[in-house]
């Protein structure tokens, strides 16, 4: 069953108005986008101190995991998804705003499909993705950051791991395909955006105004030949948790804590960033 033969009265569609609120609503969000939080600015202040004094082979299996993420642009690699986790998180977001007895979506659901239900159901499944994936990031955080400044050997590419799941998540919410090599450049780019300060974020908004632009998506992936600028901007963000995990199971408190907000701050920005992009496709064929 699909939601075209559901015998259940599905939410009404948006209205014109609606998506026009919902935009003004990420206008204002990305406006809101304005600055470094205060200790991300100073953390990448003993950053550059920091890496001189790390091992050397702690550097390499940094590198090397960098190495990783970067494939996931060319290939998706381990860091794909399944989209039945998805497709059961639609389900539930569906029936609770039908109020039908029984689930309203089947599990041979397709993202095209998904691509035509309500802007509610959407967001309230980004919504629920976004709290398990910063739960989950909290306690992993607090686990790497017990042993101190060598366990960001597994800190950093599992959050990162983490951090391009949950964006896949978001995707896959709002219709689009991460197995698309066009859908892992805007992943990226919305990793890029997560971790910018105010120059980068204006500059990454820039890029993705006219994504679905077919000149504008060869423009983004030629772009993304220098991937690893992106990762590096993104480890840098951990400058600060390496300089408080100098101490070992204090660093346990501070993982926490940040590996909280890098997460927090990924699932907002591809949230979004891909609402974004499905109110104007709506509002482009209104």
């Amino acid at each position: 069953m699909t939601i075209h033969d559901n015998p259940h009265p599905l939410p009404a569609p948006d209205t014109k108005e609606e998506l026009q609120q919902a935009l003004a609503d990420i206008t204002a969000w990305e406006n809101s986008q304005k600055d470094l939080w205060f200790w991300e600015k100073l953390g990448r202040l003993p950053f550059q101190l920091l890496d001189r004094i790390t091992p050397k082979a702690l550097q390499n299996k940094l590198a090397q995991a960098m190495d990783e993420v970067g494939s996931f642009v060319q290939t998706g690699g381990q860091y794909l998804i399944s989209e039945k986790s998805v497709l059961d998180q639609l389900n539930r977001q569906l029936a609770s705003r039908s109020d039908a007895s029984e689930p309203t979506l089947a599990g041979a659901h397709t993202l095209d499909e998904v691509a035509s239900l309500p802007l509610a159901v959407m967001d309230g499944a980004a919504d629920e993705f976004a709290r398990s994936r910063t739960l989950f990031a909290t306690a992993q955080g607090a686990t790497t950051g017990f042993g101190g400044i060598f366990t960001l050997a597994i800190d950093i590419p599992a959050i990162l791991g983490l951090s391009l799941k949950v964006l896949q998540e978001m995707a896959m919410v709002y219709g689009y395909d991460p197995n698309d090599k066009r859908e892992r450049v805007f992943v990226i780019k919305c990793l890029q955006f997560a971790s910018s300060d105010i120059v980068g974020k204006k500059a990454v908004l820039e890029e993705l105004a006219d994504f679905d632009n077919e000149h504008r998506q060869r423009d983004a992936i030629s772009q993304l030949q220098g991937w690893r600028e992106v990762v590096m901007i993104y480890r840098d963000n951990f400058g600060w948790k390496k300089l408080f995990q100098l101490v070992p199971v204090a660093g346990m408190i501070f993982g926490a804590v940040l590996n909280r907000s890098t997460l927090q701050d990924v699932a907002e920005a591809g949230k979004m960033l891909y609402r974004k992009r499905r109110v104007l496709e709506r509002l482009r064929s209104s």
